[in-house]
């Protein structure tokens, strides 16, 4: 069942040049001020529906200019869903739109692959075939408890989140220019549940927990709740759909430093030697991580990538791609070679 409402590819990497400190901030003040307020402005609206995550959102919106996908794993009732349709809310739509088109998808066992993809039907008008488009035609997918629906279904996914395309028959039909999947998946129920396999899996190019807000936050939440209602309603559209591509170039163009890249590549390799870790990340997963940290880097409002950078987000990006040989090892290991790594660079005093 679906609800509807109302990559840009990387540049090149510019030539890398041992930039001072001084310089690169006002190259910041320079070149990034607009996408700096931008994309405060996007944060700031999504939290007047999205109280105490701004990490979380913040990871979110890191996703999207990075050209990827998201998977957001957490208990029932914490805004998953809400955050899914707050950050369409905020994103004016092409032709006329209202907003970007937004579809939600309730994955569940008796799901087939062409409630997403869409099917043939037959017009009495023409008495032809035509093709009507499912759910995956759109600008932000939701796709809720993913791990309900069949692998069959969950198949589905790869070409759309990998290609951004279908294939139907003989013909390859191409998805919208931004199309951006978040998923989420309940951790706490089995049964009735399909574990999303590893090549699914590396799809996404971060993985999140939402988690409990603090004490402070929720008894605000249930003193407004009422107003929180209205927000997600109300909510004005702070970018539009160019904005948010225009963002993406410039995501691309960020700024990393050479020594930051060989950290990014001895981090991915380190994985597959770790003795706690029976499968290590892909070279596919190091490009995902130098584009993420692109993108969080503006989304910090810098045009270039920092030391604390790569400790902020290689867990959300590396983790889930990793099988971990017991649960100490995933709780320890990566930490580990995060560590070696970021010394490794504090040393090297970069900015």
């Amino acid at each position: 069942m679906t609800e509807h409402m109302p990559e840009m590819e990387e540049t090149s990497q510019p030539e890398a040049i041992e930039t001072p400190q001084e310089t690169a901030q006002q190259a910041t003040v320079a070149t990034s001020l607009d996408a700096t307020h931008a994309i405060g402005v996007l944060v700031s609206q999504m939290e007047q529906v999205i109280r105490g995550k701004r990490s979380q959102i913040e990871m979110v919106v890191t996703c999207l200019l990075a050209g990827g996908h998201i998977l957001m794993e957490d208990n029932p009732g914490t805004g998953k869903t809400v955050l899914a349709r707050t950050l369409a809310q905020c994103i004016s739509g092409g032709h006329g739109e209202e907003h970007v088109l937004f579809k939600r998808i309730q994955f569940t066992p008796d799901l087939l692959p062409m409630d997403l993809i869409g099917t043939h039907i037959f017009d009495d008008r023409t008495k032809e075939f035509v093709f009507k488009k499912g759910p995956l035609f759109c600008n932000v997918l939701l796709a809720d408890e993913i791990n309900r629906a069949s692998p069959k279904v969950q198949s589905a996914l790869l070409e759309a989140m990998a290609e951004h395309q279908i294939t139907v028959g003989d013909a390859t039909l191409m998805l919208e220019q931004m199309f951006f999947t978040i998923a989420t998946q309940n951790p706490i129920e089995m049964e009735g549940t399909y574990p999303l396999p590893a090549a699914q899996l590396d799809r996404f190019f971060m993985k999140i927990y939402f988690g409990y807000v603090d004490e402070e936050t929720e008894l605000n939440i249930y003193r407004e709740y009422l107003d929180i209602a209205r927000n997600l309603v109300d909510l004005k559209q702070v970018l539009s759909l160019q904005d948010i591509l225009e963002l993406q170039a410039q995501a691309g163009s960020v700024h990393v430093h050479d020594e930051i890249v060989r950290a990014v590549s001895n981090i991915v390799r380190q994985t597959r030697v770790h003795p706690d870790i029976s499968l290590g990340a892909s070279t596919r997963s190091g490009i995902a991580f130098l584009k993420c940290l692109r993108a969080y880097a503006l989304v910090k409002g810098r045009t270039f990538v920092i030391e604390d950078d790569v400790r902020d987000i290689t867990r959300a990006v590396l983790e889930h791609r990793l099988i971990f040989r017991n649960k100490d090892g995933k709780q320890k290991a990566l930490d580990s070679i995060i560590l070696k790594e970021t010394e490794r660079l504090a040393k090297l005093k970069l900015f």
